[in-house]
């Protein structure tokens, strides 16, 4: 089990690098109302529905909140499925071996054998829960395979439409049992920050409920403990795959409040965003790897094919692969996209199996049956975040963490395709039977929040868009040093600016939540001086071994970000499955 007390050791930060002081809370005026339950569980993707469904069969008392409603969270966009190794020839081995490999060098490989071992019998139990995947003509689960994957692991439902179904069977399971007294759901709730007791135990949180009371109006959760499954930090970057809630609110007050976070600096970039022209922002649609899984191929502007001389896996290289040839290629030949074939694959069977993109594609103009499709690279997963422990424990005594919010070392420096709603389900309810043992053994015991210290800082939403620009221009798919230390530099011109511009609320609060975890991201990039995974930096193209180890951020009590280094050894994944892998990519 990771030891909170030992993540390595204090990292000299260079002298020309900036490391910021973050503020311990939000400005926001003190709560006028209060709910209690034993566990609040915050978000309702994946990760927060089922960790709610499994605590209130065994605690009496769980309250959900969510930003917006049920459906709204990054669950809901995920498009080609959920990876596990449901077929017969297949195994949970095989599977470690692939995740390994995309996470070049710093999966935890304790917390990739928890996920894969675990993960069929969980998929499993959302078929029972009533998620209709996909079927075979025998009456199996259909599977396909994605970039990075060895052979067939991918679940699907309703084409591409998987996330949407797993949300749809799990919001169906929560709704039939809201008449239950010991569970409440509160939408349209935006946390604030954390409560703490007097021993620093996290007991709640603060939370504004969008549209009622007074726009800045704030209540509170009280709790034995506190489960963050709240998404990601997409809305960061200028542009993203993640919706538009995706403000990283849980991330950054956690930050705040002085938990350990965790390799920050892995974005993952999907390199299959349809490209919409210069100056598109916000959320952009995505085309899922699963249509190069399928047989569809990448081509420059001049119509060449390029990544099946860069990668043994060619279009279906991992991720970080595809997206740095795409990014280097696009400076090849002086464009800002490259295009996705998917003509050779017929009308028919693309409205069989991706009805959704198809219909989005021929919304926006495009029709995949007949035109190549312009694609860039653009933000998708966090594969850092809060620091947790194999249950799902974070550095805070009373708070838990899992999916995207969450780092559990699955992911290392580069997520696996489709083991994003696996890591969710399966750390879910980890969390879960850790807070039922927990409480049976008199632990975490009711308390009360301590009065908050120091004064709380907002910074005012019309600076969110220069944010952005700073992030994707100095922090974003290819980084540099020079352009590390300039966005540095203009993330702090923001922080410094009076307070008394920003007046609280939902547009300021999340524009201020952006601006922290810029921070720290900006910080943990610039002290990676090498290429790994999902992190690429222009000045230091190769891997560096001395840097094989992961970036711990916290925030130390006179408010400045403090790191620490904890390397990570080389590990001995040569094995059978491995040596079959190797094999079947050869053939």
């Amino acid at each position: 089990m990771r030891d909170f007390g030992d993540l390595g050791t204090a990292y000299a930060v260079p002298a020309d690098v900036s490391v910021p002081s973050l503020p311990g809370r939000l400005a926001a005026p003190p709560p006028g109302w209060v709910a209690h339950a034993d566990v609040i569980v915050v978000g309702s993707g994946i990760a927060g529905l089922t960790a709610a469904l499994k605590l209130r069969e065994r605690v009496d008392r769980v309250l959900l909140v969510t930003k917006t409603v049920l459906s709204e969270g990054s669950t809901e966009w995920a498009q080609g499925g959920i990876a596990a190794a449901l077929a017969p020839e297949d195994s949970p081995e095989a599977h470690l071996v692939d995740t390994l490999v995309a996470g070049v060098g710093l999966c935890d490989e304790d917390a990739v054998r928890a996920l894969v071992e675990e993960g069929p019998a969980r998929v499993r139990e959302l078929v029972a829960l009533g998620t209709e995947f996909d079927l075979d003509e025998g009456g199996e689960i259909k599977l396909t395979r994605e970039g990075g994957h060895g052979m067939d692991r991918i679940a699907h439902a309703r084409g591409d439409a998987t996330g949407a179904e797993i949300s749809r069977a799990l919001i169906a399971q929560l709704r039939a049992v809201l008449d239950d007294p010991g569970i409440e759901v509160i939408e349209h709730a935006l946390v604030v920050d954390l409560l703490k007791d007097e021993s620093g135990r996290v007991c709640g949180v603060t939370l504004h409920v969008i549209g009622e009371g007074e726009i800045n109006g704030i209540g509170a959760g009280h709790a034995r403990a506190v489960v963050l499954a709240s998404g990601g930090l997409g809305q960061i970057y200028s542009s993203t795959t993640n919706p538009s809630v995706a403000t990283g609110d849980g991330m950054a007050m956690c930050l705040r409040a002085g938990a350990v976070m965790g390799d920050l600096e892995f974005v993952q970039f999907h390199p299959t965003v349809l490209w919409l022209g210069p100056g598109a922002s916000g959320q952009q649609p995505l085309i899922s790897e699963a249509v190069r899984g399928e047989g569809a191929f990448l081509v420059d502007v001049d119509g060449e094919r390029f990544m099946p001389a860069l990668h043994p896996q060619g279009d279906l290289a991992p991720r970080d692969v595809v997206s740095r040839a795409i990014v280097a290629r696009m400076r090849q030949t002086r464009a800002d996209h490259v295009y996705l074939d998917c003509r050779h694959l017929g009308e028919a069977f693309l409205l069989e199996r991706f009805p959704g993109i198809v219909a989005t594609l021929r919304r926006l103009g495009f029709d995949p049956a007949t035109q190549l499709l312009p694609v860039a690279p653009a933000q998708h997963y966090a594969s850092g975040g809060v620091r947790t422990d194999l249950r799902g424990r974070t550095s805070l005594e009373g708070l838990y963490a899992c999916g995207e919010v969450s780092c559990t070392g699955v992911h290392g420096a580069n997520r696996l395709a489709s083991n994003s709603l696996l890591e969710g389900l399966v750390f879910a309810h980890r969390v879960a039977d850790d807070l039922v043992e927990r409480f049976a053994a008199g632990e975490l015991l009711p308390s009360q929040p301590a009065a908050p210290d120091g004064h709380g800082y907002a910074c005012d939403s019309q600076h969110r868009v220069h944010i952005q620009e700073s992030m994707t221009k100095g922090a974003g798919a290819v980084r540099s040093a020079e352009s590390l230390t300039k966005t540095a530099l203009q993330l702090i011109a923001h922080a410094e600016l009076p307070m008394t511009e920003a007046e609280p609320g939902t547009l300021t609060w999340e524009t201020t939540n952006l601006l922290h975890l810029g921070q720290a991201l900006t910080l943990a990039a610039h002290l990676r001086s090498e290429t790994r995974g999902g992190h690429v930096r222009s000045d230091a193209p190769e891997p560096d071994d001395d840097l094989r180890g992961h970036f711990h951020t916290r925030r130390e009590a006179d408010g400045r970000l403090s790191v620490r280094f904890s390397p990570v050894p080389e590990q001995a994944v040569v094995t059978a499955a491995q040596a079959a892998a190797a094999e079947h990519q050869e053939h």
